[in-house]
């Protein structure tokens, strides 16, 4: 494993580390506490240290199985998570120091931890970026000891710009993959200079760099994958990268021409996510244990040359970038 640094939290992060939006259990199926669990301690025995979570991932059930996790390891195992989708309608009217703050203390209380290391306002609306009391409310936070670090989870390149202005955002999480390029233009820059860590979810388009799937692929209905292809649940650019399903079919199959002699195609995005020396750390989703290898096997994936980069760059020029290089 290699790490990185992230940002100016000082953290050294491994550079493949874990997403838990649905580990343990696909999409919308319910949580298997047992396979969680050893996916958790066999992704900390292959060198993750650092593992992404949310308040609503499965009710606060992943939150309660990292903190478990975390409890029971003696390696110092790094846990990010987030706050602010609980709220309902999801509103900047809404959006309120107080609340906020009681959603941190729940997720205290559910990973049994004293202290988080990073909590990240997860995708909250635009007009909240604008509003300083809440950033202002989460050095209270640090000041008490009840977190380390402040980070923001976006939608938006536009969002992650206004972010970053505060000094106590020390990360920022983007998708970020072969089909969404726009992040690597001006916000990479920005962040370097002012040292923030990006961590890089979506690196496979929700499955799509995977290579596995066809037109005849079929979601269950409690799938994101299946229900919110047009945005009908939360932001459309979550799912397949905001990308028209057939549409990432025939980039896919442009993006394996280009690597003919490659056995796994999600080794190449992952490893073409990596390239970027701006990013910290990718956060791909584990639902099992196979996949986890999977994504480890990046660690031993060569890095494309120059060629390949700008073939990649080539394919989503010329069928991506017109449907979604401007909204996201």
């Amino acid at each position: 494993m290699q790490y990185r640094e992230l940002g100016k939290t000082g953290l050294k992060i491994s550079e493949i580390s874990l997403g838990t939006w649905q580990v343990g259990g696909k999409w919308g199926s319910g949580f298997d506490e047992k396979n969680a669990e050893y996916i958790l301690n066999e992704a900390v025995d292959r060198g993750i240290n650092f593992i992404d979570t949310a308040d609503v991932y499965e009710h606060g059930l992943s939150e309660r199985a990292v903190g478990k996790l975390i409890r029971s390891r003696k390696e110092k195992i790094y846990i990010a998570t987030k706050c602010g989708r609980q709220i309902n309608p999801h509103i900047d009217a809404n959006y309120q120091p107080k609340i906020l703050r009681e959603y941190v203390e729940q997720s205290l209380k559910n990973t049994g931890l004293e202290c988080l290391d990073l909590i990240q306002l997860h995708c909250p609306p635009t007009e909240s970026l604008y509003r300083q009391e809440i950033f202002e409310e989460f050095d209270k936070l640090k000041d008490e000891g009840k977190i380390l670090n402040l980070g923001v989870s976006v939608e938006k390149v536009e969002e992650a710009l206004k972010a970053i202005e505060y000094p106590n955002v020390a990360s920022i999480q983007i998708i970020f993959n072969m089909f969404r390029h726009r992040p690597s233009e001006l916000f990479f820059q920005e962040a370097k200079k002012r040292n923030v860590g990006i961590i890089a979810r979506v690196p496979l388009a929700s499955g799509l760099l995977t290579g596995k799937f066809n037109l005849d692929s079929k979601f269950s209905e409690t799938d994101h994958r299946n229900f919110n292809r047009n945005g009908e649940a939360f932001d459309q650019g979550e799912t397949f990268s905001g990308i028209d399903f057939e549409l990432g079919l025939q980039a896919v199959d442009q993006v394996r021409a280009l690597f003919p002699n490659e056995i796994e195609l999600v080794n190449i995005a992952m490893r073409w996510v990596l390239m970027f020396d701006e990013v910290s750390c990718v956060i791909p989703g584990v639902s099992k244990i196979d996949q986890l290898y999977s994504n480890l096997d990046t660690l031993n994936t060569r890095n494309l040359s120059n060629e390949e980069l700008a073939s990649v760059k080539d394919i989503y020029d010329r069928l991506i970038r017109q449907s979604v290089h401007h909204r996201w």
